[in-house]
């Protein structure tokens, strides 16, 4: 491993913690934020626009920031990222009203756009095929291990010093990629330099994916059903666009000419749509049905990001001598059988089973999302490498939103507008194991759509030389 790839690697394994890492501290420290600004009326619909503002604007700019990362270089705009990231952050520890906070947040989503969006590309590009999977599977594992420390370190951080202290920990992250760039991080990659940027599509596609995203997560609101309409409809005319462009934001042909990166990706969507309202569903059920605190619900639901972390390296590893196809579908096979176990929970099931079930399920997790990262990244040509990282970026924000969309809609129909407690257990138990069939069902198309994907290796660019600067 030479001193760029080190560096490379250095800057993608803390990209890939700090973003998971501030998400889910920040989740923590939401009751005392709320605490601050009480008195200018910052209520709970008002608290979860801290965590949405973040997640529509990461969502709906990491492709267009993918693409200009291909076109004008992928290491600057990282830098930018970075740094826009790391300013933002530090001013939200100033935030003197919801707004300020609501907004900086924003604009941190943005910054985290530009990270997400080009941090696995840079990674894509100075490593061989033949080691893609393994480096892969590292920062995919850092990834696991932001989501598993950040409730543990926020929470310690807000209590000991406030919620502010939080934001300043985010911003200091942020200056150490930073730093590594700048000292040893030597060269550019923009494999497609001298293309034009589309900023007309960039301006359809991100409030399009804005409104689809969003709509999607209030359903069945008849607002949200507004938001939806208008965001296929403006993602269509996104579509037809691209099509008759000579330099598109999204390569169509993507989707419809590459088996291999269309399969993946859609393996991708499936797979987060069937998974991230788990641990939504666990936590209410281990302390509304089996009657547990906290902190031992936190304890118990641990298990399956660990496991994540421990084996996300190993599964990347396979993946470079075995087809990602065969590994991702094994995984995900995992993932399928856990989610329909899950759905037979009741009253009486022991902690023991539960935990077992989580280790399987993390087991299962790290076996998909590194094989499958592998596949979508070496699906393409190297001047689409930022949108292919942008993409599978989108496939997991857009399928985090869906997870929660439809653990809502099943709530709403089986619990109408009763809210979780000792009276509803019987309702709970229910919306909680229909919520599980579902994502079991999702699960076993994305194991069609990922083992007929098609096979990675085969003769292709062996390059990994930067553009010099």
């Amino acid at each position: 491993m030479n001193s760029i790839q080190r560096a490379a690697l250095s800057v993608s394994v803390i990209s890939s913690f700090i973003t998971p890492f501030m998400i889910s501290a920040v989740n923590v420290a939401m009751p005392a934020i709320q605490s601050t600004f009480r008195d200018q009326g910052m209520d709970s619909v008002t608290l979860s626009w801290v965590a949405t503002s973040y997640l529509l604007a990461a969502g709906a700019t990491l492709i267009p920031m993918g693409r200009l990362a291909d076109i004008t270089g992928r290491k600057k705009i990282l830098g930018l990222g970075f740094t826009i990231l790391a300013i933002s952050a530090l001013l939200s520890a100033f935030s003197w009203s919801p707004a300020s906070l609501i907004g900086l947040r924003a604009i941190q989503g943005i910054g985290g756009g530009m990270v997400f969006g080009t941090g696995m590309a840079i990674l894509t590009s100075v490593f061989p095929p033949n080691k893609r999977g393994s480096v892969i599977g590292i920062a995919v594992s850092a990834v696991y291990i932001g989501l598993s420390t950040g409730p543990f370190v926020g929470g310690i951080i807000t209590h000991q010093f406030g919620w502010r202290m939080l934001f300043v920990t985010v911003a200091l992250l942020g200056l150490i990629p930073l730093t590594i760039m700048l000292r040893f991080l030597k060269g550019e990659w923009a494999d497609a330099a001298g293309e034009r940027y589309d900023y007309l599509s960039a301006l359809l596609y991100i409030p399009s994916l804005i409104f689809l995203i969003y709509g999607f997560s209030i359903l069945p609101q008849f607002s949200g059903s507004i938001m939806l309409i208008l965001g296929i409809s403006g993602l269509v005319f996104f579509g037809i666009r691209q099509n008759r462009v000579k330099y598109p934001l999204f390569q169509i042909g993507l989707l419809f000419e590459n088996k291999l990166f269309a399969l993946s990706s859609s393996a991708a969507l499936i797979h987060y749509s069937a998974t991230f309202g788990l641990m939504f569903l666990m936590s209410l059920y281990l302390q509304y049905i089996k009657g547990l605190d906290p902190r031992t619900t936190g304890l118990i639901l641990i298990a399956q990001p660990l496991m994540m972390a421990a084996f996300s390296p190993l599964a990347g590893k396979m993946s470079d001598k075995s087809e990602p196809r065969i590994i991702a579908s094994i995984g995900m096979a995992a993932t399928c059988l856990v989610l329909f176990a899950l759905g037979f929970l009741d009253r009486d099931s022991s902690i023991t089973s539960i935990v077992l079930l989580l280790v399987i399920l993390g087991i299962g997790f790290a076996f998909f999302s590194s094989p499958n990262m592998n596949a979508i990244m070496g699906a393409v040509e190297k001047r689409y490498l930022g949108i292919a990282s942008g993409t599978a970026g989108s496939m997991r924000v857009l399928g985090q939103m869906f997870s929660m969309g439809i653990v809502t809609l099943i709530f709403s129909l089986v619990m109408g507008e009763r809210q979780p407690g000792p009276e509803t257990q019987t309702e709970l138990i229910e919306s909680i194991r229909w919520s599980f069939r579902i994502f079991g069902c999702l699960c076993i198309g994305g194991i069609v759509a990922s083992a007929v994907r098609g096979n990675i290796h085969q003769p292709g660019d062996q390059s990994t030389e930067p553009v010099k600067d």
